[in-house]
């Protein structure tokens, strides 16, 4: 068993299990703990150094979620093999960079292109008008700093449109605009304040929240999702020393299921007894295309553990770069002070724009009318992909705005997906979506930007790619 002679000092304003933390981790680090090595047990640190073992407790189970040891359970924990040195994720080699993976950014939608609305089906014409109208106000308001949370108006809209929608009870207050998904999760993140903890994702998962989350230096955990979404008892198995979870429980993205209700229960019980927090990315809200979208989780917190995302971008346009942050009643005037240290929220006339858009119900409207377009949409790619497809190439639909093709393993997804933007087709390969080496192979296919003129042929290319 290995000797650690961890010195503590109380009087430090530092916790005293991570002061424990950091002494293991900085043997390990140094050589002077080798792989292999075991660690006293909880009871026998603890006497040693006269604290409590749930102090002991906090400091290994951090080891083991950062992958400094390992968990044995009966025969102890021992000093992992190769400790991760660096909590950013890596890509796999056969993996190009995530931008690489994707049409060109500020370019017109090609077919079969994902997260992006519809270019034929919004009302320019009543927008044009709104925002202008907008623009002048912004242009004739007092000088004056913005409030940093966001245009009180557009906050009140929001929190009127998610009671309606999805089930939220929530004031304005509660309401902080950003700079769409990637600006609210960053304020999040800053706003917790987790450091170097764990953090749940679903695997698979969006790759740019894995990213955010390894480069704010937080130990990232694949957790399974299956037919219910994320696996509960799964992630307590693999990090219970979590203290966040990043899911997508109205539709997983990118395979589209709705997590269960026990297995919401399950979540924020897990949250609660852990201390933990929840992060709910609802990226496509109510935009629901099989029955009526489930509501929101943060609708069944009542221990304020849920931060609710959200985001204007496959609704509106990703060109306005407006997303919102639902934050628990006590956390409000909190997170109103970090967001008053980061970047600030998009311009006001913009935001006052979309507060008009959702005040004089258009938005609803909007959404009433896109939801049959691309319900329609949809149903006629299934269509030509049945005509078309064969063995071994699997058509999957979802609850979303995406149609799967599932390919043999031999396939690259990345490859195929490259090689179509050559005949000005656009889907997204599906296996950096994981985070684990066993990646599916397969390509995402978008249903928003459809031509129905040029989609059997656009289908035989894309099939004729995968052979």
């Amino acid at each position: 068993m290995a000797v650690l002679p961890i010195q503590l000092d109380r009087a430090r304003r530092t916790p005293l299990a991570a002061q424990i933390y950091c002494a293991i981790r900085e043997g390990i680090e140094d050589g002077r703990l080798a792989a292999g090595a075991r660690l006293p047990s909880w009871r026998d640190l603890a006497a040693q150094l006269g604290v409590s073992r749930g102090t002991v407790r906090v400091a290994y189970e951090r080891l083991i979620t950062e992958q400094f040891a390992i968990g044995l359970g009966p025969a102890g924990t021992r000093v992992a093999e190769r400790p991760s040195r660096s909590s950013t994720p890596e890509w796999s080699r056969e993996v190009p960079p995530l931008p690489d993976l994707f049409h060109e950014f500020g370019s017109a939608p090609l077919a079969f292109q994902m997260g992006v609305p519809s270019q034929d089906a919004f009302p320019f014409k009543l927008w044009s008008r709104i925002l202008t109208r907008a623009t002048r106000g912004a242009a004739a308001a007092p000088v004056a700093y913005p409030d940093p949370r966001g245009d009180p108006e557009l906050r009140k809209q929001i929190a009127a449109y998610l009671g309606l929608a999805r089930g939220i009870r929530c004031s304005a207050s509660q309401v902080l605009i950003t700079g769409g998904f990637s600006g609210a999760l960053g304020l999040a993140i800053q706003g917790l304040q987790l450091g170097r903890m764990g953090a749940w994702i679903e695997d698979p998962g969006f790759p740019l929240t894995r990213t955010a989350l390894g480069l704010a230096g937080m130990s990232v955990a694949a957790v399974p999702v299956d037919a219910e979404g994320l696996d509960v008892a799964a992630g307590i198995q693999i990090a219970p020393g979590a203290a966040l979870a990043v899911v997508t429980p109205g539709q997983h993205a990118p395979l589209g299921m709705t997590m269960s209700l026990p297995r919401r229960l399950a979540l924020l019980a897990w949250a609660r007894r852990s201390d933990a927090w929840i992060i709910e990315d609802d990226y496509l809200s109510e935009l629901q295309l099989k029955g009526r979208a489930a509501p929101a989780l943060a609708s069944l917190d009542h221990g304020g553990r849920v931060l609710h995302i959200g985001s204007f971008s496959k609704t509106i346009s990703p060109a306005l770069r407006l997303g919102f942050m639902v934050v628990p009643p006590e956390q409000g005037h909190r997170f109103g002070e970090v967001a008053a240290c980061l970047a600030p929220a998009p311009a006001a006339a913009v935001q006052r724009a979309v507060a008009e858009f959702l005040r004089e119900g258009c938005y609803l409207r909007h959404l009433r009318r896109t939801k049959r377009l691309y319900a329609a949409r949809r149903e006629a790619l299934l269509h030509c992909l049945g005509e078309t497809a064969s063995d071994p190439v699997k058509v999957q639909a979802t609850a979303g705005l995406v149609v799967i093709l599932s390919l043999p393993d031999f396939a690259s997804d990345v490859d195929i997906a490259s090689r179509a933007l050559q005949f000005g087709l656009a889907p997204a390969p599906l296996s950096p979506w994981y985070m684990q080496s066993s990646r599916q192979q397969g390509l995402l296919l978008g249903v928003t930007n459809l031509n129905e003129r040029r989609l059997p042929a656009d289908c035989r290319r894309l099939l004729e790619l995968t052979r």
